[in-house]
């Protein structure tokens, strides 16, 4: 770890340090999720849902961007790299098989609402370190994948 006057104990900040980059993990890994879709995203739908999955990403970005700096901030290394957020992501594998837009829709929620509950679990251990900063930046991504979750799952909920 990098000195920091940061007044958070260095075993606390420890903790956040590998709260965060496990989440980080999982932020690399969904961001590459959302573009899997995008690039193959196929159907009636394609146009509003290439667009859809492309306007996700650029938050999914700002998020794991967001989970880095606060690494760093804390005296941490980000770690970030495609080859460690492969081996350390907790979310499933996006289906590599599927076309159809609704499919997308449908494996895309499911990568979602994963990184939501990983997210929302990451607020309350942020909470116990009494890091009220970190739990509050956990607590914005929630709010953030819960609203595209909500936009993507509103392709599947409309009856015919």
């Amino acid at each position: 770890m990098f000195p920091t006057k940061n007044d958070i104990p260095k075993a606390d900040r420890e903790k956040l340090i590998k709260l965060l980059n496990a989440t980080l993990a999982d932020s690399v890994d969904l961001q590459t999720q959302i573009k899997q879709a995008h690039w193959n995203v196929k159907g009636p739908n394609f146009i509003g849902l290439h667009k859809l999955f492309d306007e996700i990403y650029d938050d999914a970005v700002e998020y794991g961007d967001t989970i880095a700096e606060r690494v760093v901030q804390l005296g941490g290394v980000a770690l970030g790299t495609a080859r460690i957020a492969a081996k350390g992501s907790s979310l499933r594998e996006y289906p590599h098989d599927i076309a159809d837009g609704a499919k997308h829709v449908d494996a895309l929620s499911s990568a979602l609402a994963a990184y939501g509950k990983t997210v929302r679990a990451a607020i309350d251990k942020a909470d116990d370190t009494g890091d009220a900063g970190t739990a509050d930046m956990f607590t914005g991504i929630s709010r953030g994948i819960d609203k595209w979750l909500w936009f993507v799952e509103a392709h599947q909920q409309a009856k015919s």
